[in-house]
């Protein structure tokens, strides 16, 4: 008689554990499909005082020896994600420019900041 009564109990457990497995699986796959989309991270950290090839390159996102498309390529896909107009920092703008004046050999160094 006892294990007549334990079988509907083990099964109301399971279809439990079911019921709340899948409102789990939903929660998370409505806050995956909610969260903002992941971006590449470029350059973290403060700034030198004066700017070095190898800051340049970390702040661009290339090698130092990127060829000069390369370089260009990532300046642009940068300076769009912080360009002033679309709300990013003037100081962050300037010292993107920077960097792609050091990497391409122009002057580099200090800014007006």
């Amino acid at each position: 008689r006892a294990h007549s009564m334990t079988t509907p109990i083990v099964a109301g457990f399971g279809v439990a554990a079911v019921a709340m497995t899948g409102r789990m699986a939903i929660l998370a796959f409505e806050a995956w499909k909610t969260a903002p989309p992941r971006l590449r991270k470029f350059y973290e950290g403060g700034f030198e005082p004066e700017m070095t090839r190898r800051e340049a390159a970390m702040i661009l996102g290339v090698r130092e020896s990127a060829a000069k498309d390369k370089v260009l390529a990532a300046h642009r896909k940068v300076m769009v994600a912080n360009h002033p107009d679309a709300g990013g920092s003037d100081y962050i703008a300037t010292k993107i420019n920077e960097a792609k004046a050091q990497m391409l050999g122009g002057r580099g160094g200090k800014t007006g900041f």
